[in-house]
């Protein structure tokens, strides 16, 4: 037994609504996932759930949407994009290949979305919270605004490649982080603009 109280932080996933039909998600929205990924995340929320109510435990979860930083791998859209971009102002000749350019993600700044992290455990009750900025963009102006900052006009230098197309990938994601604003006090402070601008400076 350990006697300090335990408060367990569960990273839970946008993905875990799939298609809203463009209606922005909150923590009253049910669950759709379309992806193996999406379905373990869901089942996970629900088993935090459950231990929380069955057990009495300070279980949350917080349902994050996109939130970027420069730690995210290469492999991650939005840092293939940015350095593609940086090698190509410095002279590479390659072209950027994307998949679908017309679908539009609600992108945050991962270290706000830790503080909200930290702000969920220092609550009284534990619930779940929708952690958002409550803007949406389309992948095309992602790419528009990272070419741009270098200096690069992206239509010259961006090629979309339709073997990267996804059979179930979301058209639009879409959030209400009300709750977290009303309740914790929080509301995201960075943008798009500042969430590339902050990935560029900080690479």
């Amino acid at each position: 037994m350990v006697d300090s109280p335990i408060k367990l932080y569960h990273a839970g996933s946008s993905e875990c609504f799939g298609d809203t039909g463009g209606v922005a998600a909150n923590e009253r929205t049910p669950f759709h996932p379309r992806s193996p990924y999406a379905v373990a995340k869901a089942s996970a929320f629900w088993l935090v759930d459950n231990y929380r109510e069955a057990y009495g435990l300070f279980t949350c979860s917080g349902i994050l949407f996109n939130h970027e930083s420069p730690l995210r791998p290469e492999r991650f859209v939005t840092q293939k994009i940015i350095s593609t971009a940086r090698r190509i102002a410095n002279g590479s000749p390659e072209k950027l290949q994307p998949g679908r350019l017309d679908i539009a993600r609600d992108w945050g700044w991962a270290p706000e979305y830790v503080e909200a992290m930290w702000l969920m455990l220092q609550q009284d009750y534990p619930e779940d919270y929708v952690i958002a900025t409550g803007y949406t963009h389309s992948l095309e102006s992602f790419v528009s605004i990272a070419f741009a900052t270098f200096g690069l006009d992206w239509r010259k230098h961006v090629e979309q490649n339709p073997d990267l197309f996804r059979p179930t990938d979301l058209m639009l994601s879409s959030a209400d982080p009300g709750k977290a604003k009303v309740k914790l006090g929080w509301e995201a402070c960075f943008g798009l603009n500042e969430v590339i601008k902050g990935m560029i400076d900080q690479c």
